[in-house]
């Protein structure tokens, strides 16, 4: 157990660790050490963390007075896409989510028909690999809830959400993924809205992941499309996400 290197700790480093923190991902992925550091040991985490907790076990909650007074918008910012103006132009009245793959009821729903489910609401803190933090509040339905209105396969190993955005221009669009256990933890939402108000484009409108019990770069902004998989195999890099098919960061990613 002690060669297993919480992301929390490396986040609150100092010295040159702490340097490379501060001067953000495009730098830190620069930098081969600092990447084997983190992103080593990510299956004994993954492996000890699901022997310790259960779907009980809780991301903290905070206050309303304990909120950030200005919650980082990070990553993209803008899609910018045909598509995605469009959406943006009749306030998301023509988007649909669709939720597919290993399902037996195959969903397109539309941002009316999200905003009238049952939803939770949780303020938590966000943490970003590049060291800093930020506490906000998100609103939406659980991933559970739309899994089971879709009537997710008993085979379906994992959840992949698919993105509108391109990161810094890349050639495929973004995506992030979770196991089972995850996507119906009662703290894994896709939220609509931030802060009391929707989720703005900055942040990730219309649709926003929040899998609390990770970092940052697992919360995947502007998702599109739920699809229920067996295994990443023929996804992208086959790896589970943008950053680990791009820059070997760790599938797990839990904190």
């Amino acid at each position: 157990m002690a060669n297993i290197i919480t992301r929390r700790a490396l986040m609150a480093g100092a010295g040159t660790g702490a340097g490379l923190l501060l001067s953000g991902c495009d730098k830190l992925i620069q930098n081969q050490s600092f990447r084997s550091l983190i992103y080593k040991e990510d299956e004994a985490h993954y492996q000890l963390q699901r022997g310790l907790s259960s779907h009980a076990t809780l991301a903290p909650e905070y206050r309303r007075d304990q909120m950030s007074p200005v919650f980082r918008a990070n990553g993209s910012i803008n899609p910018g896409t045909p598509e995605y103006n469009g959406w943006v132009a009749d306030k998301f009245e023509s988007f649909r989510l669709k939720i597919y793959g290993l399902v037996n009821k195959p969903l397109n729903l539309s941002m009316a028909q999200i905003k009238s489910m049952p939803a939770r609401t949780q303020i938590t803190k966000h943490d970003c690999v590049e060291g800093w933090t930020a506490v906000g509040e998100w609103h939406g339905p659980t991933v559970g809830s739309l899994l089971k209105l879709a009537d997710v396969q008993s085979k379906a190993k994992y959840i992949v959400f698919h993105c509108a955005d391109h990161y810094h221009g890349a050639a495929l669009p973004y995506y992030e993924s979770i196991d089972m256990f995850d996507a119906f933890h009662p703290q894994t939402i896709l939220a609509w809205a931030m802060n009391g108000s929707p989720v703005t484009v900055p942040h990730g409108a219309p649709l926003r992941l929040r899998a609390e019990r990770h970092l940052g770069y697992k919360q995947a902004k502007y998702v599109i499309g739920m699809e229920a998989v067996e295994s990443f195999a023929g996804i992208q890099g086959g790896h589970g996400g943008y950053w680990e098919d791009n820059v070997d960061y760790d599938w797990f990613a839990g904190i």
